[in-house]
């Protein structure tokens, strides 16, 4: 049986910003936090290894495949900070659109940092996507 990776933790937040390299990035990560707990409401918690996760919800897709997962979340890693927003969410373009300096994979955006986004549409993004997950998975 699949074993998902990416469970929540009880590893410090803080810890794990505190590990960046990059002192920029540090700042970032810490600006991010911020952010997404003030517009989720909810408080930060270590997903796996590296990612920082609000809230969460249980998905079961069609193939029987179910797991937890953060409503959104970001991760300071090496290359770009990775921001997870819902997949499958057909509004997310729209916003993307405005975004700022991005590039964009199924589940996650990828930003080099945050000088180069629109914080109000990030806003927007994390708001959109856990309405759309709350939405799509009631139960959660």
């Amino acid at each position: 049986m699949y074993e998902l990776k990416t469970k929540e933790t009880d590893n410090s937040v803080i810890e794990f910003i505190e590990s960046v390299d990059s002192p920029k990035k540090r700042a970032d990560a810490y600006q991010l936090l911020d952010i997404f707990t003030e517009t989720t409401g909810f408080e930060a918690k270590m997903w796996g290894p590296s990612i920082i996760g609000f809230g969460s919800y249980h998905y079961k897709y069609a193939s029987g495949h179910e797991g937890d997962a953060p409503l959104v979340g970001f991760s300071p890693r090496k290359a770009k900070i990775s921001l997870y927003f819902a997949t499958g969410d057909p509004n997310r373009e729209q916003w993307l659109k405005r975004f700022g300096k991005h590039t964009s994979g199924k589940a996650c955006v990828y930003v080099n940092k945050i000088a180069d986004i629109d914080i109000e549409v990030l806003k927007e993004l994390i708001i959109q996507s856990v309405a759309f997950l709350k939405r799509t998975y009631p139960e959660s």
